[in-house]
């Protein structure tokens, strides 16, 4: 990524998408982020490198401020870069709970909206505002989760499932864009303290995350950002349209 890059990143306040969109600026990337909140450290970043951001705060869990973020994205981009890059990655796994005990409609609801809908409708307006004749790449952060059941996640799994096969449909209608749902491994954010506070009764799998934590075997937001960044930058990125970054031999720049 360098200077001609362009790149939307949404859920960038924090973790892998803050460290992501940090490297970007670090390159001279323009960047826009997409998140509830804005970053002193990531103006600081773009202040230090030289590089130009612009931070829109939206709730992407909300159908009409998705519609109007995906307004004010599109006001946002600039014309005549050589590449283009939306990174989807703002998610949440909540709500966390057995397939017998999903009876708030509205916590289901705000969990599509943010892990699905904003996808899509951002996706949709970055397509219509950036010139076809570019280098347009676009991840879909996903997750194992949507690959493979995980009881106590009937809405995370399902989520991520549906952002999967979205993107094989987004690949197939658009043979020139280069696009995958990508799963980036197990990582040291907010998401896994929310995990490891999960009620052991609603959510089996939660040994197996504490270990993880105890054995010191969640990777870094900073080097799997590294890793995913130089993967999408790559003549690789594309052939592979439901793709985990785990299966790749790359090592951290960071």
């Amino acid at each position: 990524m360098d200077t001609s890059t362009v790149a939307v990143i949404t859920g960038a306040s924090r973790g892998l998408g803050l460290a992501m969109a940090g490297q970007l600026l670090a390159a001279g990337a323009t960047v826009i982020t997409l998140a509830r909140g804005t970053s002193p450290a990531l103006a600081e970043t773009a202040q230090r490198h030289g590089a130009r951001l612009q931070q829109l705060q939206a709730d992407l869990s909300r159908p009409a401020s998705i519609e109007s973020a995906a307004g004010l994205m599109s006001a946002a981009l600039p014309g005549g870069a050589s590449h283009y890059l939306l990174l989807n990655n703002a998610g949440t796994v909540d709500p966390v709970s057995l397939t017998n005990g999903l009876f708030d409609a509205e916590s289901i609801e705000t969990a599509f909206n943010l892990n699905v809908v904003a996808a899509m409708v951002l996706t949709a307006a970055f397509l219509r505002s950036t010139p076809p004749d570019a280098d347009r790449r676009i991840v879909n952060i996903s997750s194992g989760a949507g690959r493979s059941p995980t009881a106590g996640w009937p809405v995370y799994c399902a989520t991520k499932a549906a952002l999967d096969h979205y993107t094989r449909v987004l690949a197939e209608e658009n043979p020139h864009l280069r696009v995958a749902a990508v799963a980036p491994g197990v990582i040291d954010t907010d998401m896994q303290i929310h995990i490891r506070g999960s009620d052991r009764g609603q959510f089996p799998d939660l040994d197996r995350f504490l270990q993880l934590h105890e054995q010191g075997q969640l990777a870094s937001p900073e080097s799997t950002a590294s890793r995913i960044l130089q993967h999408v930058a790559s003549d690789r990125f594309g052939h592979e349209i439901l793709d985990d970054i785990r299966n790749y031999d790359i090592p951290s720049q960071t």
